[in-house]
């Protein structure tokens, strides 16, 4: 069985799409129909390609994904088919869909059945905190906040509290070992996530036990010293770590200090040191490493430095002033653990997890518990906002800002095109979302394209947005709208399109960042960043004003003003982790074919990113 990427079906000689049935015994070698596994995203090259290949009988997808960088996650998708030989058509509603290809059978099969889904697992192995601030209580907290279902396996119980460490009792290797069983042999588990691991016998319990029952990736968290600087694991294990433990990881996530120890104390000053000892982690085997540099005494921003045995991406986020940090660690590990067992690429669940992190530092900054030096936050109180969207038929997803478009009536109109028909187009291509800029039509034409155009992205499932008018929002139940500063406020559009609505607002400064999150919006819309002739006397920001908008936001960030295929690269790299995307008009709009420039610049952003530097 091979499960992951697939990109070339030139050994499929035929496709059938079915909600049910087998395929007709001589017709088809490539058959597409529900079944039961979990999770999945496809390359979106395999479905172009069965998308535009005229010669394949049997049933066509007739509509795009909804696509996310190089790749489209299919899960909530929503497709129509059509069969070539009866005509016949219907309707398919996909939930979450797994490969299964049996290259022997020339076939690849995908499927579903709702009723049946995975729940995604992560079983964290670490050892408990009474005060509930890290290890096994601050893993379940952050799994929860992401939404995965999380099991335990402890290996010592500690007294703690803001203080410090009082006292650490270590379970027997037996313990250990029947808790892994339990857990692994019956309760189907994606991610383990490791924390406190305080002998060399439990290490070694673990991997033989993953070897019995294999997951999907294996997170390390080489917990060594506490964030208060109480040692947790002996410098006797540390050869354990490095010859057995990392060799089997697909990321390890040292602070570092545990970077200094696991690297026999060298020094860690400045990013290059950090850059230098993440590619001499990943020289002990595993397979991605995130080195944490929140507190680099050279940098006054958080710094990470993540690297893949290829390539080094910086990630910067601005550094929280609290004292409530106690188990940032754990919870960024966790929430990892977490991003991955929903099917997030490695890359992917670091970004989300640290912006996660960040996120709940700052709504935590001010809460007071302890009398001690280091608080612990609160892991569900960024969730009082979130909660209330859970209805939301289509949920906002950061990576929907990939590709940002906006139309434009004037630039359709130069080019003889319907607005339908630019947003058809610019679907096609890999557009992530689209919103719709009207600023000189009458109310109900504009009502009237809206509602069609609302129907196109339901059927694609990309979300689209109004500009400025709310009330055209509401009518034509759009996914939400997009306001500037000097429209209506943020408080009051949430008053008026309910919790359920995606409101996106633009800022050029990080006090408007600021007051955006504290007012309730999902994103802000960042620029120009570029000079533009689409919007009158816009003021440029340049790429220092979007990097200072980022680290201020708390919230996803997507960058517009002037962005074409010749700066968007630029703009990507600017090297800030909620920088999500790029917003384009005239890049895509005021160009004779939507869909091909719409493509290129797609292709050209999924080779883009944040941070990216060649080793």
């Amino acid at each position: 069985m091979l499960r992951g990427p697939i990109d070339d079906i030139s050994r499929f000689t035929h496709i059938w799409v079915s909600s049910s049935q087998a395929p007709p015994p001589l017709l088809p070698l490539l058959f597409i129909t529900r079944c039961t596994l979990y999770p999945l995203q496809l390359e979106r090259k395999l479905f172009r390609s069965v998308l535009h290949n005229p010669n394949l009988p049997g049933f066509l997808l007739n509509s795009l994904p909804k696509f996310v960088s190089d790749r489209f996650v299919v899960e909530r998708i929503c497709t129509t088919f059509s069969s070539k030989q009866t005509g016949r058509q219907g309707f398919d509603q996909f939930g979450a869909l797994t490969l299964k290809a049996m290259p022997e059978e020339k076939s690849l099969t995908i499927t579903n059945d709702s009723s049946n889904k995975k729940t995604p697992h992560v079983l964290t192995v670490a050892g408990s905190d009474s005060g509930a601030g890290a290890g096994i209580q601050a893993d379940l907290k952050a799994c929860a906040a992401r939404g995965v279902y999380c099991s335990t396996v402890i290996t010592a119980v500690t007294a703690q509290n803001t203080l410090g460490v009082q006292d650490v009792s270590i379970l027997s290797e037996e313990s250990v070992a029947a808790q892994l069983k339990s857990v692994l042999s019956d309760m189907r588990v994606d991610v383990v996530k490791t924390g406190m691991l305080p002998s060399i016998a439990m290490v070694k319990i673990l991997l033989d036990s993953l070897k019995q029952y294999p997951v999907q990736a294996l997170v390390v968290d080489p917990v060594m010293v506490s964030t208060s600087g109480d040692v947790l694991a002996g410098p006797s294990i540390l050869d354990t770590f490095r010859k057995d433990l990392l060799p089997m990881a697909d990321i390890v996530t040292p602070n570092l200090k545990e970077t200094s120890a696991l690297l026999g104390g060298i020094q860690l000053e400045t990013v290059s040191d950090m850059r230098f000892a993440a590619k001499s982690l990943h020289d002990m085997g595993p397979r991605n490493v995130l080195v944490k540099g929140g507190d680099l005494p050279s940098s006054s921003d958080a710094v990470d430095i993540f690297f893949n045995g290829k390539d080094f991406y910086e990630l910067r986020s601005s550094r929280i002033q609290t004292r409530n940090t106690h188990g940032t660690g754990c919870t960024l590990a966790s929430c990892i653990a977490a991003e991955l067992a929903k099917g997030s690429s490695m890359l992917s669940a670091v970004k989300v997890a640290k912006r996660y992190v960040e996120s709940v530092l700052e709504y935590s900054k001010n809460i007071n518990i302890g009398n001690g030096a280091q608080g612990p936050f609160d892991h569900g109180l960024k969730l009082k906002r979130s909660v209330c969207n859970s209805s939301r038929m289509q949920v906002f997803e950061p990576s929907d800002l990939f590709l940002y478009t906006v139309t434009d009536s004037r630039m359709n109109k130069k080019w003889g095109r319907s607005i339908t028909d630019a947003v058809k187009a610019a679907i096609e291509g890999g557009a992530t979302i689209v919103q719709l800029r009207e600023k000189e039509g009458e109310t109900g034409e504009f009502l009237e394209s809206a509602k069609a155009c609302v129907e196109i992205c339901r059927l694609h499932n990309i979300p689209l947005l109004i500009n400025d008018r709310v009330d055209i929002a509401l009518a034509c139940d759009a996914d939400g709208v997009h306001v500037g500063q000097a429209d209506m406020p943020v408080t009051m559009v949430r008053a008026l399109v309910g919790p359920d609505k995606i409101i996106g607002v633009s800022c050029k400064t990080p006090e408007q960042a600021l007051k955006a999150w504290g007012d309730g919006a999902d994103y802000i819309g960042s620029g120009g960043v570029f000079p533009t002739n689409t919007k009158a006397n816009n003021r440029t920001i340049g790429l220092d004003g979007l990097r200072d908008v980022c680290l201020a936001s708390k919230i996803p960030v997507v960058a517009i003003g002037g962005i074409n295929l010749g700066n968007a690269k630029e703009v990507m790299e600017l090297g800030v982790v909620n920088l999500e995307g790029v917003a384009v008009v005239s890049a895509v709009f005021d160009r004779e074919c939507v869909a091909e420039e719409t493509r290129k610049l797609h292709d050209m952003l999924k080779e883009s990113v944040v941070g990216k530097v060649m080793v």
